[in-house]
């Protein structure tokens, strides 16, 4: 078995700093250039407040309170035609200024447009369940309390629906492990067979990208395979790689590499 290293404090600090690198923006147009938006901007000020808007990939951003999140969202499908979200989620801004940028993407099938509205909430506030307003933010509202911990006021089930119910932590966080934490690490194992079991078993190995040649328990050893439980030397002879099972396909040819070629020129 692996030596294993606790992970108690594997979130107390980002370990990778590229996690947090913000991509330059596209060009943003002035909300002016495109008359449609011109008109559903100004009804949008004539009843709440809006602190920017701008046009970026022919869409324009609106930014409102987030107090106001369910009567902007009403107002754009019962006045303006919006009447359609087709995706929210949240954006992850705690290790620049503890905020959550949140934003539904709103889809006029009548004016062919889409209106993008955001605000900021700090951590551990809660916005306005538009659950009512849009049956799709149901699950939505869901899978953002699962993964970043943002709780949905007046849902009707506000529970975890990726993760298990008794999952700890919140995996769309930047300071997250892509690995998995201390809970993570046991948390089958603690399940199935009971803690006692983890000196036997020992932790899950939730590196996707990791694979020991020489572990022929958990992973296949491609070029060395071997029967499940096989004890390994290290001495094994190279298999001949083959892209079929012993005996191919009917009136398909057989191939391998030593017949393969690799095809260099994109136009071919």
């Amino acid at each position: 078995m692996r030596a294993y290293t606790p992970k108690d404090d594997v979130q107390a600090k980002a370990y990778y700093t590229d996690r947090f690198y913000v991509a330059p923006q596209v060009p943003k147009e002035a909300v002016e250039s495109d008359a449609v938006f011109v008109a559903d901007l100004e009804a949008i000020k004539a009843k709440f407040a809006v602190s920017d808007a701008y046009i970026q990939v022919g869409q324009m951003v609106v930014y409102i309170n987030a107090a106001d999140n369910y009567g902007v969202l009403e107002f754009l499908r019962d006045e303006l035609a919006y009447t359609q979200l087709s995706e929210m989620s949240a954006i992850d801004w705690l290790a620049k200024d503890n905020t959550f940028e949140i934003f539904y993407q709103m889809l006029s099938m009548s004016k062919r447009k889409r209106i993008r509205i955001k605000f900021f909430i700090n951590k551990g506030q809660a916005v306005n369940s538009v659950e009512k307003l849009f049956r799709c933010a149901d699950w939505s509202e869901r899978e953002m309390y699962d993964m970043f911990g943002i709780e949905a006021n007046n849902h009707p089930f506000m529970k975890r629906i990726l993760m298990p119910y008794d999952w700890q932590g919140h995996p769309l966080l930047k300071t997250y492990p892509l690995q998995g934490d201390e809970f993570a690490a046991w948390y089958e194992v603690d399940k199935i067979y009971g803690k006692e079991a983890r000196d036997i078993i020992g932790p899950e190995i939730r590196d996707t990208a990791r694979v020991d040649r020489y572990d022929s328990e958990r992973f296949a050893r491609l070029g060395f395979e071997v029967p499940k439980g096989t004890e390994i030397t290290g001495n094994e002879p190279r298999n001949v790689e083959s892209y079929q099972e012993e005996g191919g396909v009917f009136l398909i040819k057989k191939f391998d590499k030593a017949s393969s070629v690799i095809v260099d020129d994109p136009q071919r």
